[in-house]
């Protein structure tokens, strides 16, 4: 993810359903005849907590797609990892283990433009990678940044554009305003991500400047680096301007989101490099519902239109 960075259009293995019920032929002599044919699959709909709901479960297979899915996901479904807990990007419905959010939403409805099933599984974000590699997940999609580092390891579908912010405190006597005003003070991020190497480069800043350094608190997800905020014991935390923004509108919370000018970087769906398919799969998949407006409407829905691409771009992190 941009802050995450580290979610949370790639491809590799995140997301949550229920596995494909085969149907079973009327015809009791046709037993040989029915073990030789592929079921139909029936397509996930979506939570009805999901905000894109409706958008998603009105999307149909692109049937040239579909033709090309490899044999494995066909079989298997497509296997998401994500990170929960990072709205509105990834969260969980009311019932405390449905995903929803923008990623879980677009990785149903790449599921369904390429009519697989899907299951969307929840992991600390420093697994997500490895769980890809091994094979575990087809794909990661968890507000992850799309960096060189990381092209090291996986090939990204980058899917959104995002900066990052600080999130203070609603008038804090702390007088953060922007990064300038981070030395001597302590800052939470998440372990392993952007957002902890944009702490790290004010720190070398304060540092070069003959000033106080950032004293950087690492934290596993982004709700525990935001509470260090709440709780007084940072006076800031780098994270995505998305998730800043969308905690700052909620007025008990007072807290106010700072946009961080110049981190604006593509976020993308991981997958491994050898999964040449998968990944063909998986930027098809996003421009075809860039092409046919689903993929803003998905956006729309919520409140993430500025975000928007104008294709599905292979390692576009530069």
């Amino acid at each position: 993810m941009n802050t995450r960075i580290l979610t949370t259009l790639a491809v590799g293995g995140l997301l949550a359903a229920t596995a494909a019920c085969g149907a079973q032929s009327l015809d009791a002599d046709d037993s040989g005849a029915a073990a030789s044919t592929p079921a139909a699959v029936v397509l996930d709909q979506a939570p009805a907590e999901e905000k894109a709901a409706d958008v998603i479960n009105a999307i149909t297979p692109d049937q040239e797609l579909a033709a090309k899915v490899p044999a494995s996901l066909k079989a298997n479904g497509l296997k998401v990892v994500s990170s929960i807990g990072y709205p509105p990007m990834e969260l969980y419905a009311s019932d405390g283990k449905t995903a929803i959010g923008f990623d879980p939403a677009l990785a149903r409805a790449i599921a369904r433009k390429l009519g697989v099933k899907v299951t969307i599984t929840d992991e600390e974000f420093n697994s997500q990678i490895p769980g890809v590699l091994t094979g575990r997940y087809d794909f990661v999609i968890s507000s992850m940044s799309d960096t060189p580092e990381r092209q090291e390891q996986v090939t990204f579908v980058d899917y959104v554009q995002a900066g990052a912010a600080l999130l203070v405190k609603k008038g804090s006597s702390a007088g953060v305003t922007g990064p300038g005003d981070l030395c001597g003070k302590t800052v939470s991020v998440v372990d392993n991500g952007s957002s902890m190497e944009l702490a790290e480069s004010y720190d070398e800043t304060c540092k070069k400047d003959g000033k106080p350094a950032v004293d950087i608190l690492k934290f596993p997800g982004d709700t525990e680096a935001m509470l260090q905020v709440s709780n007084g014991r940072a006076q800031a935390s780098v994270t995505d301007y998305v998730v800043a923004a969308y905690k700052a509108a909620d007025p008990k919370l007072e807290m106010e989101a700072i946009s961080l000018d110049g981190t604006a970087s593509p976020w993308g769906i991981g997958m491994r490099p050898d999964n040449k398919e998968l990944i063909d799969s998986v930027k098809g998949a996003v421009d075809s519902l860039i092409k046919s407006g689903e993929y803003g409407n998905l956006l729309k829905a919520w409140n993430l239109d500025a975000l928007a691409v104008e294709s599905a771009v292979v390692n576009g992190g530069k």
